[in-house]
């Protein structure tokens, strides 16, 4: 018996045990996965925001962080009700129309061989099951909503009284629970420090491609912009391998109205934003240059993909990120 205690009280296995209790926890809640990634991506972009915004308005007159958030949360509601209003059914359209006239690519029979070899990788590639699954999550845009509103709603709460909140919570840490206290709370500045800024820093690097690929969309007269919009800046938020999926029905499109000519130009455009977003962004957004081996970020995508589903390409390398943090393995160069 003195033995069970003194291993159970060593730090290493109370780590563990935390850990465990925390996957079994997560277990429970997977069909809330959308809603509790969602409440701290949402969370931890808009408090980012908040400090950033609050900071530089104070260089020229003060101003109280609530003020900020209040005004910022404002702006993000507007802006969320103007989208649904004017570009959500213009969006929904150009989807299902994109993906009626990719269908009858691929059920057609092309002219030129080119042409038969792309529609017979896609048939390999099972490629209209998945746009399937892109109309269904867009058909599914009312339960989403809901979710969005509700993210909203928490989230806002918790940063106009977050020191409230934070002090509340400190209370546990003189508690019986103090040890899973000081265990959640290391836990939880690891998981900001490292997957918080690993998404943020996926999130701008998304804006960032969105806008230049649009641009160039739009100069070699690409239809469907808004929902070519939606799809490249979901595909950027996946690292490496969303470059890959978007070019697909870009390529597809672009082979369509303008043949291969226009197909080389899409990829040279492509090719200049990824050789910009490398050389110039990436070394600017991060704290430190991670070098990640292309193996392993399509190893952690598959795995991720397989046990947590879409969500698995946007968070399986922040986790995996967040792990080596835990580990202790130096990721800089």
């Amino acid at each position: 018996m003195e033995f069970l205690k003194t291993f159970f009280a060593q730090p290493i296995v109370k780590r563990i045990l935390f850990l465990l209790l925390v996957l079994l926890l997560l277990y429970s809640l997977r069909h809330m996965l959308n809603l509790l990634l969602l409440l701290f991506l949402v969370t931890f972009v808009m408090g980012r925001l908040e400090g950033f915004v609050t900071r530089k308005l104070n260089r020229l007159f003060p101003i109280s962080p609530i003020v900020v958030t209040i005004i910022l949360y404002l702006l993000l509601v507007t802006s969320l009700v103007f989208g649904l209003v004017n570009y959500v059914p213009k969006i929904v359209i150009q989807v299902v129309d994109m993906f009626n006239n990719i269908t009858k690519f691929m059920n057609s029979s092309p002219q030129d061989e080119f042409g038969r070899m792309i529609a017979a990788a896609l048939e390999k590639l099972d490629f209209q099951k998945y746009l399937g699954n892109v109309v269904n999550y867009i058909m599914m845009l009312g339960k989403w909503l809901e979710i969005i509103l509700f993210v909203l709603l928490l989230s806002f709460f918790y940063l106009i009284q977050k020191k409230k909140v934070n002090e509340f919570t400190e209370k546990l840490r003189y508690s019986k629970i103090s040890w899973a206290y000081k265990e959640f709370h290391y836990f939880g500045q690891k998981f900001v420090s490292s997957f918080g800024k690993v998404i943020e820093v996926q999130l701008l690097i998304a804006v960032f491609n969105t806008a230049l690929t649009m641009v160039g969309l739009w100069i070699l007269g690409f239809p469907y912009l808004f929902a070519l919009t939606i799809m490249v800046f979901l595909l950027s938020l996946i690292p490496v391998a969303g470059v890959i999926i978007s070019f697909i029905p870009i390529g597809i499109i672009g082979y369509q109205i303008g043949g291969l000519t226009l197909v080389f130009w899409t990829i040279v455009m492509i090719l200049v934003i990824h050789a910009v977003e490398t050389y110039f962004l990436n070394p600017r957004l991060y704290a430190f240059k991670t070098k990640l081996p292309m193996f392993y970020t399509f190893i952690i995508l598959i795995f991720s993909q397989h046990y947590l589903g879409i969500w698995g390409l946007i968070i399986g390398i922040p986790i995996f990120m967040f792990l080596l943090d835990v580990l202790g393995v130096e990721q800089s160069e």
